[in-house]
Formats: C-alpha cells, structure tokens, sequence
C-alpha cells in the first residue's frame, strides 16, 4: 500500500514538473547569454530582485521592478517592445512575472537562462 502511494506521489510530482515546464515555455523564452544581450539593446531590462539586491550588483541598463510590485508597475512597461527579466537564478518569481506579463498582453518575453549568477556581460556594482 505505501508502495502505491509513493509511486503515486512521483507520478504527480512528474506531472506537475511537466506543466510548469510547458506553461513556462509558453510565456516566455528562456535564453542564454549570447542571445539576452542582443536584445538588451532593443529590449526592457528587467531586474525582478529587491532594491538592496539590485544595489549591490545589476546588468548595466536595467530597471529595478521587484517581482511584488511588477502588478503595480504595468503601466511601465510597453508592450510593443521585448521584455527581458531576470534575477539571481531562474527561479520561481521569474517564471510567475513572465506568466503574469503573457496573461497582460505581453507577446515577446524573455528570460536569461541561470540568471545574474551565470551573466558574463557587463554589470554595474557598488
């Protein structure tokens, strides 16, 4: 009997792995390096940490929206350009705010694949 259970535990662990991959990719594209600083250029670069966070160590030319504030921060963002968001590791918060954008109208997002802590391009410190 406990047997079945755990196997069923695994099963719907599986299951809900699969549909927050699949919900995920269809909100956003997860990118790496390369591919996120062409389209910082172009793009609205988003830091989805805290302020003191985002104090500390940012990619040169992003704007701090906090991933709790990012519904009360909407009317910053357009949606006629890419966003580009990020934040220590691809973690949760980037996955809710590129979900929550698509459910706002957003078409072309963007997410920089192992966040800040893999970035090789320029950031601003202090």
């Amino acid at each position: 009997m406990i047997t079945w259970v755990l196997w069923g535990l695994i099963v719907a662990m599986l299951v809900w792995m699969g549909y927050n991959y699949l919900r995920i990719r269809r909100a956003a594209k997860i990118v790496d390096n390369a591919e996120f600083e062409s389209l910082i250029r172009t793009g609205q670069l988003i830091d989805l940490r805290d302020p003191a966070d985002f104090h500390r160590k940012h990619i040169l030319g992003a704007r701090n929206i906090p991933s709790n504030q990012l519904k009360t921060s909407l009317a910053a963002l357009r949606k006629d350009k890419p966003v580009l968001l990020y934040e220590n590791q691809r973690a949760q918060r980037v996955t809710n705010a590129a979900i929550f954008l698509k459910k706002q109208g957003f078409s072309d997002i963007y997410i920089l694949s192992y966040g800040l802590d893999s970035w090789t391009g320029k950031v601003k410190t202090s």
